[in-house]
């Protein structure tokens, strides 16, 4: 009876942790979706003006016959192209899974941040040799119309990178996006600072100085989102996870005896899954660790997770058996 008793308990117990979990994975997911939601509104947003903003310097451009606007127009609607990849990848980021693609396509988002930190590096590239050049050829900053231009470039870029930045430590594109709109804001800085200094002091030096100023700003930036994006193309643990500390905190979990094989790995920019080897005392506690393991990992931001139980005394100690 009183065996009974413990048994029923037991089971209502696993039940109140089951339906909890449940209740944390559902409100979790309904506040990823909310996230993204918000995050494309952000990337639509953002895109329109930026658009705006090229067609705009470009009319500057060709008015004021500056070619100096005309390149930085060229420039900005890369930046709107790496908007749109950014926004592609969110979106690749929670696709579906198919028979073909059973993570869905979401590895792509991946290779998406890879190539947005190649391209910032090509548009630090391209700062310095102009800024090298300037040097020896300096050219004449044309007063207002570049200051006046330059100075709505950094209320629309600034704006959009201040909008990013509350969102970019969940998204490496997101971070890839907020860099390239922080280094135009830098850039158009940049141009009013040097189009002020010349004015006044005609010492055209300075503008070749800011560039490549803010080049090697722009560049300690990308080197850590070039890095993060290899390390992700190439399955390592992504950035902010460790394993021994996940490991510790599954082993910690009531009714683990031992963990191993443990991997983790970036499913897309968004989302890291893990599996692992856990023993369990007996057979009758499966579904309960099960429960435990994954609402503790899940607490860890590893929503995708595969669990292999063994009981103590039938797991492989071998580390290569299996």
């Amino acid at each position: 009876m009183e065996h009974q008793h413990d048994h029923e308990h037991r089971l209502h117990e696993h039940h109140d942790h089951h339906h909890e979990h449940e209740h944390h994975h559902g409100h979790h997911h309904h506040h990823h979706t909310h996230a993204i939601e918000k995050l494309s509104t952000i990337y639509i947003v953002a895109v329109a003006l930026n658009l705006l903003f090229v067609i705009v310097e470009a009319v500057a451009g060709f008015v004021g016959n500056s070619l100096g606007l005309l390149s930085d127009a060229g420039h900005n609607l890369s930046d709107v192209f790496s908007l749109l990849l950014a926004m592609i990848a969110l979106k690749l980021a929670s696709s579906h899974a198919t028979k073909r693609f059973t993570y869905g396509r979401r590895k792509a988002s991946v290779l998406i941040s890879l190539l947005n930190a190649i391209i910032l590096l090509v548009a630090v590239g391209a700062i310095m040799v102009e800024s090298i050049e300037k040097f020896f050829h300096p050219s004449h900053v044309s007063g207002d119309l570049i200051i006046w231009t330059a100075t709505v470039g950094i209320v629309i870029n600034g704006l959009t990178a201040w909008a990013l930045s509350r969102q970019q430590q969940h998204d490496i594109n997101t971070r890839g996006a907020f860099l390239h709109m922080l280094a135009d804001t830098l850039v158009s800085v940049g141009v009013v600072v040097s189009g002020i200094v010349i004015k006044y002091t005609g010492w055209t030096v300075v503008d070749p100085i800011i560039g490549l100023a803010i080049a090697v700003v722009i560049l300690v930036s990308t080197w850590s989102l070039l890095n993060e994006s290899l390390r992700m193309s190439t399955d390592a643990v992504p950035e902010g996870f460790d394993v021994d500390d996940i490991t510790h905190h599954i082993e910690e979990v009531e009714g683990v005896l031992e963990v191993h094989h443990v991997h983790i790995w970036a499913i897309s920019t968004t989302e890291t899954a893990l599996t692992c080897h856990i023993v369990i005392p007996d057979a009758t506690m499966l579904e309960e660790v099960t429960g435990r393991v994954k609402y503790e990992l899940e607490h860890h931001g590893i929503r995708h997770s595969t669990l292999e139980l063994e009981t103590a005394g039938s797991h492989c100690h071998d580390h290569d058996c299996c």
